[in-house]
This record gives C-alpha cells, sequence and structure tokens, in this order.
C-alpha cells in the first residue's frame, strides 16, 4: 500500500516525552495500524524547544496511524457509521490507544475518526492549533475526568385492588373502581412530585460540593431510553477532578443524597478527558446548554 493510498487518522495530542514515545512502540490501534507519533517537522522561527521533562508545555504532537483511504474515505465512513459492529470496534481501537498513553503521561483525545488526507495536512493543523492543544494539556494535567449522574426512581405503577377499593390509602369506605383508580394516580403523582423536589435538592448539593474541589464541569444531555435504564436520568454531568482529590470527591458525592428517597447519584471513572478536548463553545444567553469551566 502506497502512502498515496493512506489517510493519516488522529487519536489524541500529547507531550513530545520520552514516556510517550515508549508508550507507542508496538502499539496497534484502528485496523491493525501501527501506532506513531507525528510532529511538526521544526519548531516556529525564534521558539526554543525545551528540554525534554522540563515544562509541562513541552512541544505536542499528534498520535497517529495511517489507514487506508478505501477503509475510511467520506463515503464509506457515511455507510459504515450505521454499522455498529464496525463502528464498536474501531472506538474499542481508538479508546485503547488513547488509555496506553493516558497511563504514561497527560493525553487530549480527539474524536473518533479524526482524520486527514495525508501527514503534511495533519502537521499544518497541528502547526495551526498547537497553542490551543498545549494549553487544554496543561489544563488536563494531573486531573482525570469523572462521570456524574443523577437518577429519579421509575414510578410504581398503581396497583388494581378491585372493585370495592380494598388497599386503597386513605380510603375512607367503599370506592367504585374508578374513583380508586384515580386516587392511586394522586398517590402516585404526589410520590413522583417528591422524588423530583429530592433530585433538584440533590442537584444544588452536588453544585455546592464540586464548588470546593475547583474542577471543571461540562453539561452532557441527560440520557433516555435504553442508556438511561428504568429510571430517569435528569443530570449528566462530566468534571475534571484533580488526582490528589479524588477519594474525597468521590466519597462526599456517594452521601450526597444519601437522606433523599427516590434518586441516586452514580458516579463512574477515572475517564480520558475526552469531554474536555477542546475549549467551550460560548453560552447562549439562556438556557442549560453544555459548560465547561471552573465551579466556582
Amino acid at each position: 500500500m502506497t502512502g498515496a493510498e493512506n489517510l493519516t487518522y488522529v487519536y489524541a495530542v500529547v507531550p513530545d516525552t520520552g514516556r510517550v514515545r515508549t508508550a507507542v512502540e508496538g502499539v496497534r490501534g484502528v485496523s491493525g495500524a501501527a501506532v506513531t507519533l507525528l510532529g511538526e517537522e521544526a519548531p516556529p522561527e525564534g521558539e526554543e524547544v525545551p528540554p525534554e521533562g522540563e515544562d509541562p508545555a513541552s512541544p505536542v504532537v499528534f498520535v497517529i496511524s495511517r489507514v487506508a483511504s478505501h477503509e475510511f474515505d467520506e463515503r464509506t465512513l457515511k455507510a459504515r457509521f450505521e454499522d455498529l459492529e464496525w463502528l464498536e470496534d474501531i472506538a474499542r481501537a481508538h479508546h485503547e490507544v488513547v488509555q496506553v498513553i493516558s497511563r504514561q503521561d497527560t493525553v487530549l483525545p480527539l474524536r473518533l475518526a479524526t482524520l486527514y488526507q495525508d501527514d503534511e495536512r495533519a502537521r499544518e493543523a497541528l502547526a495551526a492549533q498547537r497553542q490551543v492543544f498545549a494549553e487544554r494539556i496543561a489544563l488536563l494535567r494531573d486531573r482525570s475526568e469523572w462521570g456524574v449522574k443523577l437518577y429519579i426512581n421509575a414510578p410504581v405503577p398503581p396497583k388494581d385492588s378491585g372493585a370495592d377499593g380494598a388497599g386503597s390509602t386513605g380510603s375512607t369506605g367503599t370506592l367504585s373502581p374508578g374513583k380508586a383508580y384515580l386516587q392511586r394516580r394522586r398517590a402516585q403523582h404526589s410520590v413522583r412530585e417528591d422524588h423530583y423536589r429530592n433530585a433538584q435538592e440533590a442537584a444544588q448539593r452536588i453544585d455546592a460540593l464540586v464548588a470546593r474541589f475547583r474542577t471543571y464541569r461540562v453539561r452532557h444531555p441527560a440520557q433516555h431510553g435504553a442508556l438511561a435504564g428504568p429510571e430517569e436520568n435528569v443530570l449528566n454531568d462530566a468534571y475534571l477532578v484533580p488526582d490528589a482529590r479524588i477519594e474525597s470527591f468521590r466519597a462526599a458525592l456517594a452521601a450526597v443524597a444519601a437522606d433523599l428517597d427516590g434518586v441516586r447519584v452514580e458516579v463512574t471513572g477515572p475517564w480520558a478527558p475526552y469531554s474536555f478536548a477542546m475549549p467551550p463553545q460560548p453560552e447562549p444567553a439562556q438556557g442549560n446548554a453544555a459548560r465547561d469551566g471552573p465551579v466556582r
């Protein structure tokens, strides 16, 4: 396969250090392709490269593989993104490369199927965004991503207690089937409203708690359907937490809803910091758009 038939697949941006160079040796990525590093051919005029290990702002490089164009060109990708089995394989390979490097140094993961026509185009992109990439890597250093989700318990379906209304909570006498059903529905609605209020209280507690950790947050859309399971997901945040404070962060969140009925807080991680890979977009004047910024 000649170079003209290759596309440059980029997994991540990393500082160019000896640990990273060692980490990628022998690693295989998407489609079994070898993983290597790609940097600018020379530093910008007048800029000196700091000695290795001296400064977190070491030169940054792409982590890449060279992949066949017939497998990853735009038309093929559009079709293959509908193939869940293929997509799962690519996502797993992409993530594994990111994870291997993250065990050795700070990694700025890029989106799945970030592709350039060739190495030269990739170098141009790296040079154009070098300052942004360096700033993001500095932000991520000695921090890891943690997911925090808030769930409301699924409502209990009303029980059919028969025509005489037996077992209806608060019944003062025999009820018709219709009145008994409505009474049960009102009771269920009241419980659900209590759970929503408790969820709001839990969300406020989470905001107050994470502010103590001087962390960063991105708000993702709540999950629905199979992703959420039988519960209702009402908060789906990602936090960038200093590694030295992870244990206290987890312990505090584990207790945040212990006294609140009908809600559950789930904390997962550590993850590669995909949610913090790029700077935040400006927030609209109104609404709850995703936010990436310090929680004060």
